[in-house]
């Protein structure tokens, strides 16, 4: 779509972003009147999901390029109740290296103005303050880099572009041994090897959790491979250390998911050498995701570990909602379970829905209550505890803890009554049960599969990440206080705390029971069109929560709209829709035309009343015109 084409549709003057308060701006108030004459983007994230941080590096080289044309405002809009806390994001805006300003709305009064209705959402505004693009979900860059081009190039014309680089003002870090740790492995001498995430590396500490003994990577953020001083990691996460003949007949002894960097990395540990062994560093976006393990893209490998029972490392996808299988031995990749679409649904382990995968942990025959060595793992963005099992020659998934991508809450107890608030860890303790990394209510947690029963272990846990046992006692990573803890004393029981429900401060979208017109918004990047060369270019997925809430219009389709007949008798829900579309420039006498595949992942949460809406647009790149 041209400039001229984008000038005839209404303009819509942006609304003033509204919240609690600043960061990174050294305590000033930037306003949208102050920046006329500049573009600003508004990026609408919250810290707990992946596709938001996704997008932040993604807009890094976007911000240096268009650094004296562009201002970029995060509007943090807040999912969990932990993340309207200013202090938690104030440590998210240093864990994830914000480097423009950020509005605290955790109100969503920006978020209603705009009406924005997912995470992550990005609305460009022209230097004269009206809105020129809007697109949810990630991989939009260069989307905004083609109409930046026609757009500067307009304004500048016209002479209402006025150039001017924002300083960012950034608070002050403090000197601590770790920076923000996210995993921890006990490796078999007796030491703790953690991911210091912020710090871009690894650091063995002694038993006691506190002496450090080296650090592998430089500290800075990189993919070199190389000898320990000179290896670099992005934010890495989880860490699996290999049974001993599978480690001699790989080269290494632990694998790192290096998460930013979209790779698994080995690290030999006699002399921490570092060697790339799965992804191609590019993220995954539709590609096959079974194959070669160094020419199959990742996404966001968030934790890994062996497990006997899948011959492989396991690896907590969390950047499209599935688990991951590595073999070592034979450098393979493949999918193990889930089918990319975020929600909270068990059964087979091709057919599950995931929600962000974020920790493992690996129960033995001998501690594992019905003799089945499960695999643990926590789906964060659904709060919920959920385990693999071997059955009837393949894998089923089966939920402990957990209700759905909306509801979250600190409430001990029975299992199908008990709530969690996004967990990020968890660990099999010498009995058998399970601790959780309860991240967002500072808790450590227990899951007694025995019973169903869930108990509290522990509170004011800083953000606890990752856990293992080491000579029988819980180490913590608690990432937002910086260090190793042991907050559960040899001998302390596990208590029952009355806790309270919680559900998302997201407002729903009201519509209207029976018919029901779905049409996702995409109008292709500034000279690409519509990649018809070998078939349909766009698809459309539907589905809902609960199953039976949607009547007709479930399923895979071509078109970008469709016609959803939604059952009485329901009063809210979620309509899980995934989109994508590719494109490819506009140009026909090019031989080999650049081509881009946009995709986005909505779980809009829905409240059927009689006086509802019978139509539901969500914009994936452009501008709603209904």
């Amino acid at each position: 779509m041209s400039a001229q084409q984008r000038n005839r549709r209404a303009r819509v003057r942006a609304p003033e972003p509204t919240g609690r308060q600043w960061l990174n701006t050294g305590g000033r108030t930037p306003r949208l009147t102050e920046l006329r004459g500049r573009f600003v983007l508004l990026d609408f994230w919250a810290f707990c999901c992946v596709n938001c941080l996704h997008v932040l590096d993604e807009l890094r080289p976007l911000e240096r390029e268009f650094a004296e044309e562009l201002v970029t405002i995060g509007v943090h809009s807040p999912k969990f109740e932990h993340e309207a806390d200013p202090d938690a994001l104030a440590a998210a805006v240093e864990r994830y290296d914000v480097e423009h300003p950020v509005l605290d709305d955790p109100e969503l009064a920006t978020w209603r103005d705009y009406a924005v209705k997912a995470w992550p959402t990005l609305v460009l505004i022209d230097p004269e303050g009206y809105v020129v693009h809007e697109a949810a979900g990630e991989g939009h860059v260069e989307a905004l880099r083609r109409i930046l081009g026609e757009l500067v190039a307009e304004h500048e014309r016209r002479g209402t572009l006025h150039r001017g680089a924002e300083t960012r003002v950034p608070a002050p870090e403090s000197n601590t041994t770790l920076r923000f740790p996210s995993k921890v492995l006990a490796l078999d001498e007796g030491t703790l090897l953690v991911a210091d995430s912020a710090r871009h590396s690894l650091v063995e500490l002694a038993a006691d959790g506190e002496t450090p003994l080296r650090r592998v990577g430089t500290g800075g953020r990189g993919r070199a491979d190389g000898d320990a001083e000179f290896a670099s990691f992005s934010e890495p996460g989880g860490l699996a250390l290999l049974p001993e003949a599978v480690a001699a007949r790989a080269g290494y002894d632990v694998v790192v998911a290096d998460t930013v960097n979209h790779l698994l990395r080995g690290v030999r540990l006699a002399d921490g050498a570092v060697v790339t062994v799965a992804g191609t560093g590019a993220q995954w976006r539709d590609e096959p995701d079974s194959g070669t393990a160094l020419e199959t893209p990742l996404t966001s490998p968030w934790d890994v570990t062996w497990w006997e029972p899948a011959g492989g490392v396991v690896i907590a996808m969390a950047g499209n909602h599935t688990l991951g299988l590595f073999d070592p031995v034979e450098g393979s990749l493949s999918r193990f379970a889930g089918t990319t679409v975020e929600g909270l649904r068990d059964g087979s382990a091709a057919e599950t829905f995931l929600a962000q995968p974020s920790g493992l942990a690996a129960a033995s025959a001998e501690t594992d209550p019905a003799g089945s060595e499960r695999l643990w793992f926590v789906d964060a963005e659904t709060s919920a505890l959920r385990w693999v099992e071997p059955h009837d020659g393949g894998f089923e998934v089966r939920t402990a803890i957990g209700k759905g991508l909306f509801d979250f809450g600190h409430t001990d107890g029975p299992a199908a009554d008990a709530l969690l608030q996004h967990p990020l860890g968890v660990a099999v303790l010498p009995d058998g049960t399970v601790a959780i990394c309860d991240t967002y209510n500072g808790a450590i947690r227990r899951y007694d599969p025995a019973t169903a029963e869930v108990s509290t272990l522990a509170t004011g846990v800083s953000e606890p990440s990752g856990a293992v046992t080491s000579e029988g006692e819980l180490v913590v990573a608690a990432s937002a206080a910086h260090r190793l803890e042991r907050p559960v004393p040899p001998g302390m029981t596990a208590r029952l705390i009355e806790g309270g429900a919680q559900r998302v401060n997201r407002p729903a979208t009201e519509i209207r029971a029976g018919e029901v017109e779905l049409t996702v918004v995409f109008d292709p990047p500034p000279g690409q069109k519509l990649d018809e060369r070998y078939g349909p270019s766009t698809r459309l997925e539907v589905s809902s929560s609960p199953e039976d809430m949607l009547v007709s219009g479930a399923g895979t389709g071509t078109e970008l709209s469709r016609r959803l007949v939604l059952a009485e008798g329901y009063e809210h829900g979620v309509l899980h829709v995934v989109a994508q579309a590719a494109s490819c420039d506009d140009d026909s006498a090019v031989e080999h035309p650049a081509c881009r595949l946009t995709r986005q992942d909505w779980g809009v949460p829905i409240r059927i009343d009689r006086g509802g809406s019978d139509r539901l647009p969500l914009v994936m790149g452009g501008l709603d015109e209904q």
